[in-house]
């Protein structure tokens, strides 16, 4: 991967060739890239035929990023501010009824990691804020209002984190002296009630995903994201999905086993594939992985699961 892949300092998308291969753009047809992002995969599509694309993204700050992009493709981008979990309605507002690929490329960008004002990272200094989009509770609302069990199951389930008893128990305690407020100052806290460990990642890394996971609904935003994806494939259409962590992983993966047959029971965050999107076959029995090349390049790719799913001309019997 190399300096002119970049739409923009700082972004590197992910498993790029990989994504070409499996999503297959083909010249005159028209794709979605469901998480615009920095736009580093929008670029490639677009490169890679002479295809109509529209990209949708929750965040302002892409949309406005994105129109630089547009100008380079004039007429071929179409850039959609909304949640993918609204994919039909949006658009369906735009007289999109079909599509011949759609890629999903989960998670949080590099854009918003990098930038402390929106206080995903604990690794910069900023307000405890975390969202995707423009409104909505913010992860100090959360932090500074739930109660102790109620923080404690939401650590547990969305950042997978063992202790989040003593976290939640710490936090509270802290909260009660005055708010939280501050990226640093919540990983300041975890990492104090935490005991010592070998692992290699931040103590407040779980806590982080989890506080972010839910201030942005992001379970049920990529459940309907697939199932209103796939719904819209026309035959020989492409559903491809990068997953950063297990949570999401489990989705993709439960997701396109039931559309595929190969039904396994889903989360209670999962649709129910099967009905809505029938007739696909897998085109990626297992998860693939980025490259040591590309981990050595980009270590945020190091996590990426990528999978993906294609509609058949008719539904299997």
């Amino acid at each position: 991967m190399n300096a002119q892949l970049r739409t923009a300092p700082g972004h590197i998308p992910v498993m790029r060739e990989e994504v070409l291969a499996l999503l297959a753009p083909r010249d005159g047809g028209t794709y979605l890239d469901a998480t615009f992002g920095g736009g580093g995969h929008a670029a490639a599509i677009l490169e890679a035929a002479r295809c109509t694309l529209f990209a949708m993204d929750r965040d302002p700050a892409a949309i406005v990023r994105g129109a630089a992009l547009a100008a380079r493709f004039p007429g071929r981008l179409t850039l959609i501010e909304g949640r993918f979990g609204d994919t039909l309605d949006l658009l369906a507002r735009a007289g999109v009824t079909r599509l011949d690929g759609v890629l999903m490329d989960f998670g949080v960008s590099s854009f918003q990691l990098d930038d402390p004002a929106r206080g995903f990272s604990f690794r910069y200094a900023g307000p405890l804020d975390m969202r995707m989009g423009a409104a909505g509770p913010t992860a100090a609302d959360l932090v500074n209002t739930l109660p102790a069990d109620e923080l404690a199951a939401l650590l547990s389930e969305y950042g997978e984190e063992r202790h989040a008893r003593r976290i939640a128990r710490r936090i509270v305690a802290a909260r009660a002296e005055a708010p939280i407020t501050t990226t640093t100052e919540l990983a300041r806290l975890i990492r104090e009630a935490l005991p010592p460990s070998r692992e290699r990642i931040d103590p407040a890394t779980r806590s982080f995903q989890a506080l972010r996971i839910r201030v942005n609904d992001e379970l049920d935003e990529i459940a309907r994201g697939l199932a209103q994806a796939a719904s819209l494939l026309a035959p020989g259409g492409r559903l491809v999905a990068i997953a950063f962590h297990s949570l999401e992983d489990r989705l993709v993966k439960r997701f396109m086993a039931e559309a595929a047959g190969r039904a396994a029971r889903p989360s209670r965050h999962a649709p129910p594939a099967a009905e809505s999107a029938p007739g696909f076959r897998l085109l990626t029995p297992r998860a693939l992985r980025p490259t040591e090349a590309e981990i050595a390049a980009n270590p945020r790719a190091a996590s990426a699961r990528l999978r993906a799913i294609e509609h058949l001309a008719e539904a299997a019997p």
